[in-house]
């Protein structure tokens, strides 16, 4: 039986990780090539002539003498962790499967539980953003899901007070295999609701499959075609056959966080969600994930840390 090339590729080894980012100095480097291509630009005047002040670690404009870190503006801003230990939980976060919880971070970086707290819930917005305006198109198969379990005495079913609901959406190609997915936390299984995660989240002309549950119709709104199958429930739902990858995946991704995480807060699911889809969706080439998520992470805004703690938006 042939082996999986994806799940037996090389990968980035912890040995090739320390030989690439060891030093400050060379997450520095890689930091300022992300940021700047093609050198820095003074964001005050636009001049591109400039200085380091190797002491104070700022760039100088060599005409209006405006200075700026590295760091500042970015995700990065203001944090006192060194470079190598951003880079070192990038590496963690991305290179496993199933993601690391912050509990592991702490000992893995030998850093504070609140520090690390901070630094993963930073990255997986980052990837929360960085997904978000890139739409599904093609072949796409939708179903809805669940995180959390039933409270005892609760109510059963969709209608459970401690359920987060979440729209799971795979793109698939022309053999039928996995491309990309869309893990998103909605507030609840309403056509409305649909139409409203299918114009942010489809390509119009997207041909769209579902299972019998009417509010999957949404999807029509957004200039999609739409074919329903009507599952039924129990485990002969779980095996249809043109729904054996999304059940694949969703499987997946409840086990990851499960296991990894054990759980997590409603209101962060969105991050937690986005971390497995931001690995899934660029699984084909681990090594590269880690430039690409510094590279984004250059590019976002400072996220302070009493943002961090509200809920994140659906869809």
């Amino acid at each position: 039986m042939a082996r999986n090339t994806i799940q037996f590729q090389k990968g980035m080894s912890i040995k090739r990780f320390f030989g690439q980012y060891g030093t400050e100095q060379q997450c520095r480097e890689e930091l300022e090539r992300l940021r700047w291509p093609q050198g820095f630009i003074c964001g005050k005047c636009g001049h591109t002539g400039y200085c380091v002040n190797k002491k104070r670690q700022v760039y100088q404009c060599h005409r209006c003498h405006y200075q700026k870190s590295l760091t500042a503006g970015t995700i990065f801003h203001s944090s006192k962790l060194p470079l190598t230990t951003w880079f070192l939980g990038i590496y963690l976060m991305t290179q496993n499967k199933n993601g690391i919880s912050a509990l592991e971070l702490r000992k893995q970086l030998g850093i504070s539980y609140n520090a690390a707290w901070r630094m993963k819930q930073k990255l997986m917005q980052v990837m929360l953003e960085r997904d978000s305006g890139k739409r599904l198109e093609g072949e796409i198969i939708i179903d809805d899901a669940y995180l959390g379990g039933e409270r005892t005495g609760g109510r059963r079913g969709r209608g459970s007070e401690d359920k987060t609901p979440f729209v799971v959406a795979v793109e698939t190609n022309k053999e039928g295999h996995p491309i990309r997915i869309k893990l998103s936390k909605i507030e609840t299984f309403s056509k409305k609701e649909i139409e409203k995660w299918s114009a942010h989240h489809l390509q119009v002309g997207s041909s769209v499959i579902s299972d019998g549950l009417k509010c999957f119709n949404g999807v029509e709104a957004a200039g999609c075609e739409h074919t329903r199958f009507i599952t039924g429930s129990g485990k002969a739902a779980v095996k249809f056959p043109v729904f054996q990858w999304l059940n694949t995946i969703l499987g997946n991704v409840k086990n990851s966080l499960a296991g990894t995480y054990h759980a997590c807060y409603s209101k962060h699911a969105p991050r937690y969600l986005a971390e497995f889809q931001y690995r899934f969706n660029r699984r084909f080439d681990l090594p590269v994930m880690i430039p690409r998520l510094v590279y984004v992470a250059a590019r976002s805004k400072p996220l302070p840390e009493r943002l961090l703690t509200v809920a994140e938006n659906s869809c």
